[in-house]
């Protein structure tokens, strides 16, 4: 026969609470706790104008703060932000230091895979920006083709002047001439290069390309998107669906009733279309 412990019912009892009670701290709903400390904690990292920047006082300003200050008003709370790198961000999330992040990512089927995203409030792609009196780029047939020949100021190193280099293969091997490259240092520089007529187009992403039209307005003109675009959006645990629909929901809230065109303008330059689901690349 076994000896039984008197006291072995007990803590077994202990233990079974103990780990029930852990599992439901565990799953506690974010956006419960949230509303009830009253504060929103998000990690950016604000070093990516105009989505997200400070300003002269050290204050977080730009298009997604914005945004999220709407979301913190639809809650009833305040935003506290820890500001943090880049590369430090997704972890913090997962961890569970922060309750969602709120630095600008490119939606991607690998972090999909870690992080819950939610209604995308941006597009990244590269776009083609010459001088308004050069008509030569028609924005209705713009394809690689119609940069054959002609020149390109990008800035040396960055995925737009990568872009060029795979343009060039493709008119390479299609007989056609390359694009000539006119590498600088700056976003500023690509503009002096274009004005001076060093090149006859920019090609960088269109949030970049909007700034520059919005600070010259009648001497450029954006003629089109080429190469593959991806969404931009923020992300929140994988578990905390509610806080992701309160937050996909505000976005969609304001592209519906033109607020988030708005912002768009204001910071961005440009405006695009969003969709509200289905905006998760296949692996």
């Amino acid at each position: 026969m076994k000896k039984m412990f008197p006291g072995i019912p007990f803590v077994l009892a202990a233990m079974t609470f103990g780990a029930t009670l852990y599992a439901t701290v565990a799953s506690a709903d974010t956006l419960d706790e949230i509303k009830s400390r009253g504060t929103l904690t998000v990690a950016i990292d604000p070093t990516f104008a105009p989505y997200e920047y400070t300003d002269d006082s050290g204050a977080i300003i730009g298009y997604t703060p914005a945004i999220m200050a709407e979301v913190a008003k639809t809650l009833g709370v305040k935003v506290e932000y820890q500001k943090m790198a880049f590369s430090g961000i997704i972890p913090a999330l997962i961890s569970g230091s922060v309750d969602a992040e709120g630095s600008s990512l490119n939606v991607t089927a690998e972090r999909a895979s870690k992080v819950l995203f939610v209604a995308p409030f941006g597009k990244s792609v590269n776009a083609v920006m010459t001088r308004a009196d050069d008509k030569r780029l028609d924005p209705a047939s713009l394809k690689i083709e119609s940069l054959s020949g002609l020149s390109a100021a990008v800035k040396t190193t960055s995925a737009p002047e990568q872009l060029v280099k795979q343009f060039n293969v493709e008119l390479k091997a299609k007989g056609l001439a390359p694009i000539k490259i006119v590498g600088v240092d700056s976003v500023d520089q690509t503009l002096s290069a274009l004005m001076t007529k060093r090149a006859d187009f920019i090609l960088d992403d269109i949030t970049v390309l909007g700034s520059l039209r919005k600070q010259h307005p009648d001497n450029l003109r954006q003629v089109g998107e080429l190469g593959d675009s991806q969404w931009i959006s923020w992300a929140t645990r994988k578990d905390d669906v509610r806080l992701n629909k309160v937050i996909s929901d505000q976005i969609i809230a304001m592209k519906n009733s033109g607020e988030l065109q708005k912002l768009q303008q204001q910071y961005l330059g440009v405006t695009f279309d969003l969709p509200s689901s289905d905006f998760i690349p296949a692996k």
